[in-house]
């Protein structure tokens, strides 16, 4: 068995030891999503993290971990009586990524359940994990049908399996911890407010505690076991202090006057629904019993709003998390009460003081490195408060001063935008944009399986079994099925695309004060995106070349950051931001065949620069697009009571569609969804 990296042992990252330690106190908090760059020993913090968590008591024999003393009355290996009883450490069971659905919620034997009436039932991580942490790294990765499965299991704490009316329902209430690197992408609304807490990582920028991480991890990986024995005692003291915070939790008591500076905190920051005044007043209680108290202060309520609140305060994708820090202290002074008394002589011996992590006094406080035998770490550095800005979008050859550039403008207010769909029948990743061929979505058809059977398409089944019965012997009521017989469902769902934006920042469009309103409907597309699980990419173009603003992401608000600094001004060598969106998306198409792209060029048409005949070359370069099957839209930017019609026939030449500003809308007269104009072989080719 591998020796994991002592909890201990983790320099610096505070409020990230704090928030796994008020969880291993009190699991109701909910878990802890960790969002941070990469490289900055988030999982291994997680990982240290199960081998401070005491012991659980099963009963024998269980696959799905019952607790001796309330088994589950629904267990598939039960009913229980009075099977002995045994102890095994906690678990920490790890998601990948790419896992299947099989493999995180269990796997029925649909052949044993069709010709014997069994329920042949192979448990999966859900059960594994019960009683335990689910830790999930880079579950912002997560594919859509995964996290419907989790998203069920954490509001219900139990998995149910069902495949064609054969069902099995088992207990999973687990501890759900994910790490996040935020320039991948965003989490969806939903599996985000499932996260008791949140925390921001960073590495530190003080070099003397660089150099103490580095020490420790290089010592650590020369020899593991030295090291881990080195930091035993500081893991067992911390691994009492957690029991003893555990037997005093029950007594901590939440007092009128925190209770109303909970709901106060969380009404002033808008907060929606009510799990977050649930969570802060779990977190607030867990924090007293860490510091060895059996009453929440105002301090407790402050640390735990800090936790607890800055991921749920988001109004829309491209906010950055974070917590107004005076607003928080004016709402709590506001709502303050007469403070529980302190306890006038603390245990010097006990969980409040002292210990490795300690921190007893106000609030919980958050846990110190402490001396451990390596010597004093250096003072950690505090985590940011919100994302780090984004880099400015680079500059192209031609944005130079003396192209005539103008300053940033900002974006309009977004809209609901129609919905642009690639045509034809795909099989990219799951999203909600096109019509692909999925695992999950509506039937129709039936094939042989290829592999392991998935989704059982019955009636096709028991049509192939049907004619062999008398054959096969059949002399009872149950039919006579064969490993040949069985057929796969084939669905229909929707796919997530690739969208590259083409965005003409040239004098053109700023010129005419257009350039607020292009971004807000720039902006608006992206929030599709958001919301249809597409991936994005940014050209630009203006002066004499295009730049790649922003590589082809799953993180949109990157897109929108880049976006918000884009100046503007110059000539608009129109054929060059098409020719670097060709040379993006071929990259594209090697490195991910299926998934299927959707060209959106923002421009009013107009072509300067760049050769005797611009007009002819960016014509040139857009059949280049056509050629190549991409399904294309053309926002037309042009404005005015003349109009020349370019952005038309610019998406005449992609092949594509041409809209207005104004029927982008959603809400504008040409309705609501529209299939993007792609030429007849490529569509015949996606078919």
């Amino acid at each position: 068995m591998s020796t994991r990296y002592p909890f201990t042992a983790v320099v610096g990252m505070d409020d990230l030891r704090l928030a796994l330690l008020l969880n291993a106190v009190s699991p109701a908090v909910g878990g802890v999503l960790v969002r941070g760059e990469k490289g900055t020993a988030k999982s291994t913090a997680v990982r240290a993290l199960a081998e401070l968590l005491p012991e659980v008591t099963v009963v024998a024999g269980c696959r799905f971990s019952c607790d001796p003393a309330s088994p589950d009355p629904g267990c598939p290996d039960g009913p229980h009586g009075a099977e002995a009883q045994g102890a095994r450490p906690a678990r920490m069971v790890e998601l990948p990524v790419g896992a299947s659905e099989d493999r995180l919620v269990g796997a029925l034997d649909i052949e044993k359940a069709l010709a014997e009436g069994v329920k042949a039932f192979e448990p999966g991580l859900l059960a594994a994990a019960h009683r335990g942490i689910l830790y999930v790294d880079e579950v912002n990765l997560l594919s859509d049908h995964l996290v419907d499965h989790l998203l069920d299991a954490a509001a219900m704490g139990q998995s149910h399996v069902e495949r064609e009316g054969v069902s099995v329902r088992h207990a999973a209430r687990f501890l759900l911890v994910g790490t996040m690197n935020p320039e991948e992408g965003e989490l969806r609304p939903q599996l985000l407010d499932r996260f008791g807490l949140t925390v921001e990582v960073a590495a530190s920028r003080e070099p003397e505690q660089r150099v103490e991480v580095v020490r420790r991890r290089l010592a650590f990986e020369d020899d593991p076991a030295a090291f881990a024995a080195r930091w035993a005692d500081e893991e067992a003291a911390l691994r009492a202090r957690i029991v003893a915070a555990r037997e005093l939790l029950p007594k901590v008591v939440l007092g009128d006057a925190a209770l109303l500076q909970i709901a106060a905190t969380c009404a002033a920051f808008e907060v929606d629904g009510m799990r977050a005044d649930i969570v802060m007043a779990r977190t607030a209680t867990a924090l007293a019993a860490w510091a060895g108290r059996t009453e929440v202060t105002s301090e407790d309520v402050r640390q735990a709003a800090l936790l607890a609140l800055p991921h749920r305060r988001r109004r829309n994708p491209f906010d950055a998390p974070g917590l107004d820090q005076d607003k928080l202290d004016e709402t709590l002074e506001q709502f303050k009460g007469e403070e529980p008394d302190e306890d006038p002589e603390p245990d010097p011996d006990g969980p409040g003081d002292g210990g490795p992590g300690g921190g007893g006094g106000g609030g919980g406080g958050i846990p110190p490195q402490g001396e451990g035998p390596d010597g004093p770490a250096p003072e950690s550095a505090e985590a940011p408060e919100s994302a780090p800005e984004s880099a400015p979008a680079p500059q192209g050859p031609g944005s130079g001063s003396g192209s005539g550039e103008r300053a940033a403008v900002k974006a309009a207010e977004p809209f609901r935008t129609k919905m642009f769909s690639v045509p034809g029948l795909g099989e990219g990743a799951a999203g909600r944009r096109s019509r692909a061929r999925t695992e999950h979505g509506r039937t129709t058809g039936a094939t042989r399986p290829r592999g392991a059977l998935t989704k059982l398409h019955l009636s096709a089944t028991v049509r192939a079994a049907a004619p062999h019965q008398k054959a096969r012997g059949r002399d009872g009521r149950g039919l006579v099925v064969r490993r040949d017989d069985l057929r796969q469902a084939t669905r229909e769902g929707r796919e997530g695309n690739l969208v590259l934006f083409v965005v003409d920042a040239s004098g053109s469009m700023a010129a005419r004060q257009r350039m607020g309103a292009v971004k807000g409907a720039v902006l608006s597309l992206l929030l599709d995106a958001y919301q249809r699980r597409d991936k994005v990419g940014l050209v630009t173009f203006r002066g004499r070349a295009a730049d790649l603003a922003l590589p082809p992401t799953s993180s949109v608000d990157a897109a929108a950051a880049r976006l918000e600094q884009l100046p503007t001004g110059g000539r608009t060598p129109l054929a060059a931001g098409l020719l670097k969106a060709h040379d993006v998306l071929r990259v594209e198409r090697l490195r991910d065949p299926s998934r299927r792209p959707l060209l959106v060029v923002v421009t009013d048409g107009r072509a300067t620069g760049g050769g005797a005949d611009p007009v002819a070359l960016a014509a040139r370069a857009a059949r280049l697009h056509a050629a190549d099957g991409t399904a294309a839209v053309v926002v037309d930017c042009e404005t005015g009571p003349v109009r020349l019609g370019l952005a038309g026939n610019l998406a005449r030449e992609l092949g594509g569609t041409a809209v207005t500003l104004d029927e982008l809308r959603a809400d504008s007269i040409a309705g609501l969804v529209r299939d993007v104009q792609g030429n007849h072989s490529a569509t015949r080719r996606a078919a």
